[in-house]
């Protein structure tokens, strides 16, 4: 009878671990089917420019995409090649085309189904927040320093010790039952061993550790000197969602050297004062740092003044001015190479690729890795665009590659882009 238990038992033990690998499996696909973590760096790369979830830019406003559609597959087909949705003849993105001045949406024929759908899935995230990323409650508009849903490591430790702890105790029942099916039939069987003295164990004990401990340990090594989310406190809070997002200064009036050579430059004072010297007082919505706290707008353009040495009431520079001691938040090795003007010119990118959304934020924080691993992603799926840009011009087998049909697209990497010496020359 015992025996007849044990075997019933080690099938039921087979059933068991086959129901729980597939449960991780099942829960694994479903995650990765809609990434938001994922899509919003596929957007951030590639649609931020032209698109945004709550208002409309060049393009329409994203929320509700997928219900504005007619169909899901025609959504993914538009995504990916416009011009061939619009060969078809199909009135609604026809109508489209029309409605925005028949301009015509870049192709990216690289994005797979899995890319479409993480992106899909951040727009509509993002389409559940307040426009501009306002934390209801608080008042703080953090956005870029919210913590994504596509991480779900945590989940799947817990269901990988759940298995572990099972498994655990359904070895020992069936050890057990196995002594007593012996001992019932006469048949003499030495002690079991204790799982904490069982040397198979405890050198799997090991082998385990080993393997994670290395995984921490590895990965800790990698993130040494990154610094993705980094948000110092500054001598004066500048909000660039106040001057950049509502009242639409152009990045590059503040940093001109971002199109004309190496470095971005720091703004110096006098560019503040351009107008700060007509606006003393600031009247718009509250501002509040990543922790919560109330920010007097009013107080830090006072604070401008004190650095610069300007009497607002007198309406001139009454003592010396002092340099504004601004935290460095971007900073990539001394060993790297790295030119915004080839970017933004050349490349024309927008500050958004590498920054994030950086009209959103109230106070700046990394928004990317800035790693080798991301620039080099970067220009492997990266376009060049090469029609009206002068700087490509010299590629003409490309040119005449793309003309004849060969190729719908160039891509960083096909011009050199991941050739060390162009970063570590």
């Amino acid at each position: 009878m015992y025996r007849r238990v044990s075997i019933r038992l080690r099938k039921h033990f087979v059933s068991v671990l086959i129901l729980c690998a597939g449960l991780v499996l099942s829960v694994s696909t479903t995650v990765k089917a809609a990434d938001p973590s994922a899509g919003k760096t596929l957007f951030q790369q590639n649609c931020a420019s032209c698109h945004n979830v709550h208002k409309r830019v060049t393009g329409p406003a994203l929320k509700g995409v997928q219900e504005r559609w007619p169909s899901g597959e025609l959504l993914h087909q538009w995504i990916r090649n416009s011009a061939a949705v619009l060969a078809t003849g199909n009135e609604y993105a026809t109508n489209l085309y029309n409605e925005y001045n028949k301009q015509a949406m870049p192709a990216f024929p690289s994005f797979t189904d899995e890319d479409i759908d993480n992106i899909l899935a951040y727009i509509a995230q993002e389409s559940t927040k307040e426009q501009g990323g306002a934390q209801a409650g608080t008042g703080a508009a953090a956005g870029g320093a919210a913590q994504d849903s596509g991480d779900n490591s945590l989940l799947f430790g817990i269901i990988t010790l759940v298995l572990a702890i099972v498994a655990l105790i359904l070895m020992q029942i069936n050890s057990n039952l196995n002594k007593l099916a012996a001992d019932k039939e006469g048949v003499a069987t030495p002690e079991p061993v204790p799982f904490y003295r069982n040397k198979a164990y405890i050198a799997l004990g090991i082998v385990v550790l080993f393997i994670v401990g290395g995984y921490f340990t590895i990965n800790g090594a990698i993130g040494l000197g990154r610094q993705k989310g980094y948000m110092p406190e500054q001598p004066i809070h500048y909000s660039h969602k106040v001057h950049v997002g509502m009242n639409q200064i152009n990045c590059l009036y503040c940093h001109a050297g971002a199109e004309k050579s190496k470095h971005a430059m720091i703004p110096s004072e006098n560019i503040c004062m351009n107008c700060h010297k007509a606006i003393s007082e600031y009247t718009g919505p509250d501002l509040f740092t990543a922790e919560g706290k109330k920010i007097n707008g009013t107080a830090e353009i006072q604070k401008l003044y004190d650095y610069v040495g300007w009497d607002p009431q007198q309406q001139q520079y009454t003592k010396p001015g002092r340099p504004i001691e601004w935290t460095r938040i971007h900073t990539l090795p001394d060993h790297v190479y790295f030119n915004h003007s080839q970017h933004v010119v050349a490349g024309k990118q927008q500050c958004q690729t590498c920054h994030g959304p950086i009209q959103d934020m109230d106070e700046v924080h990394q928004f990317a890795e800035l790693s080798m691993g991301w620039c080099i992603n970067c220009h492997r799926t990266t376009k060049v665009q090469f029609a009206e840009n002068k700087y490509y011009s010299i590629f003409e087998k490309f040119h005449q590659e793309v003309k004849d049909g060969k190729i719908d697209s160039v891509t960083v990497e096909m011009v050199g882009g991941t050739e060390c010496q162009k970063c570590h020359y």
